[in-house]
C-alpha cells in the first residue's frame, strides 16, 4: 500500500512558501547576530578603555580584575555569536565557558569570604555540574564531524588502512621519516 503525498508547502499552489520564508527568516536572524556581534565588540571596546583608565588613575585591583574577567566573558560570548554565524547551532562547550568563568567573576568582584557557606557551597556545586557538562562537551564529536563520515571523526570513521593511505598525500611518510623529497 503506498502512502499519500504531503505537499512541501502549506496551502499548494499559494502564495505562502514555506521554504522561501524559512529562508528569509534565517537571513534576518543572521543579520540580528551580526549586529549583535557590532555591538558586543563595541562594549568591549569601551571596557578595554575604562579599564586602561582605572589602572592609569587608581590602583583598585578588585575593580580591575573584575572588568578584566568582563572583558574575558565578552570576548567568549563574541565567539560564541561567530560560532553560530558559522554553524548555525549553538556550541554548549562554549556556552558552558562562558558560565563557569561568569561564576568566577562573582567570586572574585565579592569576595570567597564575604559569601555564606550556603552560597558557597551552591556554588561549588554549579561548578561541579558545569565542570561535568563541560568533560561531556569535550567527550561527544559534534553532530557535523558525525554526518560527515570522514576520518578526522574518530566515531564515525570506519575506513580501513587502504582507505587511509588513499586519502593521505604520497609524501606524506617520507615527511615523517625525514627524508628529503623526490
Amino acid at each position: 500500500m503506498q502512502k499519500r503525498f504531503k505537499s512541501r508547502f502549506l496551502f499548494c499552489d499559494r502564495w505562502l512558501d514555506r521554504h522561501s520564508i524559512a529562508r528569509n527568516m534565517e537571513a534576518f536572524q543572521d543579520l540580528l547576530v551580526i549586529v549583535l556581534c557590532l555591538s558586543l565588540f563595541a562594549v568591549m571596546i569601551i571596557q578595554i578603555w575604562s579599564i586602561f583608565i582605572a589602572i592609569t588613575q587608581t590602583l583598585d585591583y578588585k575593580h580591575v580584575t573584575a572588568k578584566i574577567l568582563f572583558v574575558l566573558i565578552l570576548v567568549e560570548l563574541f565567539r560564541l555569536l561567530m560560532i553560530y554565524l558559522q554553524e548555525h547551532s549553538i556550541s554548549v562547550g562554549v556556552a558552558v565557558e562562558v558560565t563557569i568563568v561568569s561564576v568566577l567573576r562573582e567570586v572574585v568582584v565579592h569576595g570567597a569570604l564575604e559569601i555564606s557557606w550556603i552560597q558557597t557551597a551552591a556554588i561549588c556545586g554549579l561548578l561541579f555540574i558545569l565542570g561535568s557538562l563541560l568533560l561531556v562537551c569535550a567527550k561527544t564529536p559534534h553532530m557535523d564531524c558525525m554526518s560527515a563520515n570522514t576520518k578526522f571523526c574518530p566515531i564515525v570513521y570506519q575506513g580501513g588502512r587502504e582507505r587511509q593511505n588513499e586519502l593521505e598525500f604520497p609524501y606524506s611518510h617520507k615527511c615523517d621519516e625525514h627524508q628529503p623529497l623526490a
